[in-house]
């Protein structure tokens, strides 16, 4: 009896389907860019600096005199300031002194709005040309093999990628 139950019980276990969970996803796909022209305009702003020792300074104006003073920026126009710019001179012959003065002159502001493609004259500007697409293109196949052809110019870019993913549980 024992027998017959194990032969019976091996029979209806071959009869039994397998089951497993399985999942296969395969994900491909490819990027294709051509930007466009750009333009970056920066105002360059006003700025003096002024250091030393050892040193006399004045600053003349019309027929006045002022002693120990060290100019600067003044009043503003279209966005560029006035600059006085002092007299220097050695405090005592002789002796050691250091002076240094710069002045950079900031851009003008524009009057009118910009139109479309027109770059205002500042001082901090960078352009890039528009890319082009000619030879621009992508694929993947079948066995998930990527081929990207680059196009020409500045601002091109070509991204490929397959992801395949296999669960089982």
């Amino acid at each position: 009896m024992r027998r017959s139950l194990l032969v019976l019980g091996i029979t209806l276990a071959a009869a039994l389907p397998a089951r497993a969970d399985l999942t296969h996803r395969i994900s491909s796909s490819i990027q294709l860019d051509v930007k466009g022209a750009s333009t970056r305009a920066v105002r360059v702003g006003n700025n003096y600096s002024i250091s030393g020792s050892g040193v006399a300074t004045s600053v003349t104006a019309g027929s006045s005199t002022t002693a120990d003073a060290i100019g600067g920026l003044g009043a503003v126009t279209a966005g560029v300031n006035a600059v006085t710019i002092p007299d220097a001179k050695q405090a005592s012959g002789g002796s050691s002194f250091s002076f240094a003065n710069s002045y950079t002159q900031g851009d003008t502001v524009p009057t009118a709005a910009p139109t479309v493609g027109a770059v205002p004259a500042f001082g901090d500007i960078t352009s890039e040309s528009a890319g082009s697409a000619g030879t621009l293109a992508g694929t993947i196949n079948t066995s998930g093999a990527i081929t990207l052809s680059p196009g020409t110019g500045t601002g091109i870019s070509a991204i490929g990628q397959v992801i395949t993913e296999l669960t089982t549980r």
